[in-house]
């Protein structure tokens, strides 16, 4: 019997659409309040990736019509210095929000900077309160972390069922797996988390009707752990070598692809999938907090 194969969800056709969406409510802004939602692009030091995330969201912005703003500052920038800068784009009223670029330098706590950011200028999600807030029943963040939004909309734009289904989610980052199996939790899924702990993780995955995948490990989920029709959502992004390309790799997600394209019966490419989501979901959440005091 041929074995059917998974519908490929495309997140660079999907984060499209949306980013046109935010295009006309940006100018619906601009033409009825002379205003438009501006957005902080904060990066510390001169990391190669970091870089090029930071040109692809100024970029992205540029595109919609949001204003950026550049805030690029040295490597042994003084921690102080760097929350300083902080508190100074909370009180811009031009800025509606405030992205951090992570990891930052050795020297800088993590937490004391994301912690600084105002909370209504979150556009990461990544404020202790509104991880609290996505934690909680009967509570609304003001906004939810771009990457794990990013996934949830690829489900329901797909048209794919989350309410009552069984979804397991393989890492628990703060960044990806913990507040995507929240948000999931949220969207009256029944979640599970699969960590490096985990006993026998493919008997659980092989029970999900929705994989997400944000492990880290190239290809480490087989085609025969996924369920005949399960939604598969890769947030892997790995560097595997390959001497074929010009750069010498290629990238890769946390699902053999290969493999679990002929079980699922969705699954999202790597490249392609979620990263093109994650930039249009920044973008909508930017949108959101300029809205909320802009359309006052």
């Amino acid at each position: 019997m041929a074995s059917p194969t998974a519908k490929i969800i495309d997140g660079k056709a999907i984060a499209h659409t949306i980013r046109s969406e935010i295009a006309d409510e940006v100018r619906l802004l601009s033409e009825k309040h002379g205003k438009v939602p501006g957005l902080a692009v904060v990066i510390v030091g001169v990391r190669k990736d970091s870089q090029t995330y930071v040109n692809m969201k100024r970029k992205a912005c540029a595109e919609v019509g949001i204003k950026s703003f550049d805030v690029d500052l040295p490597e042994d920038v003084p921690e102080a210095h760097l929350i300083t800068k902080v508190h100074q784009l909370n009180s811009d009223p031009q800025v509606h929000g405030i992205l951090v670029q992570l990891p930052l330098p050795k020297h800088i706590k993590e937490e004391n900077v994301l912690g600084a950011i105002s909370i209504d200028k979150d556009v990461d999600g990544f404020h202790p309160l509104n991880i609290g807030k996505l934690a909680m029943k009967g509570r609304e963040p003001l906004f939810l972390p771009c990457t794990p939004k990013g996934c949830l909309e690829l489900l329901v734009r797909s048209g794919i069922k989350i309410k009552g289904q069984r979804a397991v989610v393989v890492g628990r980052s703060n960044i990806v797996g913990l507040p995507v199996s929240l948000l999931l939790l949220k969207a009256d899924a029944t979640v599970t988390t699969v960590h490096s702990h985990t006993k026998d993780p493919e008997a659980i995955i092989k029970e999900a009707d929705i994989v997400i995948a944000a492990a880290g490990q190239a290809c480490m989920i087989k085609g025969d752990w996924i369920k005949p029709g399960a939604a598969v959502i890769d947030v892997g992004t790995n560097a595997v070598s390959d001497p074929s390309r010009k750069s010498g790799y290629r990238l890769v997600g946390d699902v053999d692809f290969a493999e679990a394209s002929k079980v699922a019966g969705f699954i999202t490419p790597v490249p392609g999938g979620v990263g093109p989501m994650t930039v249009a979901m920044l973008l909508k959440n930017t949108l959101e907090g300029a809205k909320r005091v802009i359309g006052q």
